[in-house]
């Protein structure tokens, strides 16, 4: 199965945080997950606030190589404000959930706002947290 980041599990790949991160880089090897540009907008200015933005620069830079990165067009767009509309999760968690379900791929994740909801979302949903 395909499968798709959003920004929590790219920053717990980043801050090594496990059993998150090696998980991370499984998929990493494997395949070139998919991630929407939300979510690198989310990784990037998190990092700048945390590590000042020459660092998050390169961390934008060494990171797109190992994705597949999604602009989404207007048909995800509908289906991330559909999200949005439905469910209490924060917007670029609609856009991960969004691509997710459109690639039918897993999202690979441990931002508890998605996790919580999984049984609502149209896609599978992996805990990064636990070890698997």
């Amino acid at each position: 199965m395909k499968r798709c980041l959003d920004s929590w599990a790219v920053l717990a790949w980043l801050d090594g945080e496990e059993p998150a991160a090696k998980a991370v880089e499984r998929a990493i090897k494997r395949e070139r997950p998919a991630m929407s540009w939300m979510n690198l907008v989310e990784v990037h200015y998190r990092t700048i606030r945390d590590h000042g933005r020459q660092e998050a620069d390169q961390v934008l830079a060494e990171l797109r190589p190992l994705i597949t990165e999604n602009l989404p067009g207007i048909a995800s767009m509908r289906s991330v404000s559909a999200l949005k509309a439905e469910l209490p999760i924060a917007l670029a968690d609609c856009f991960a959930v969004a691509l997710a379900a459109e690639e039918e791929a897993a999202l690979l994740t441990g931002d508890p706002e998605i996790i919580d909801r999984a049984a609502q979302l149209p896609c599978q949903v992996v805990d990064l947290r636990a070890d698997s």
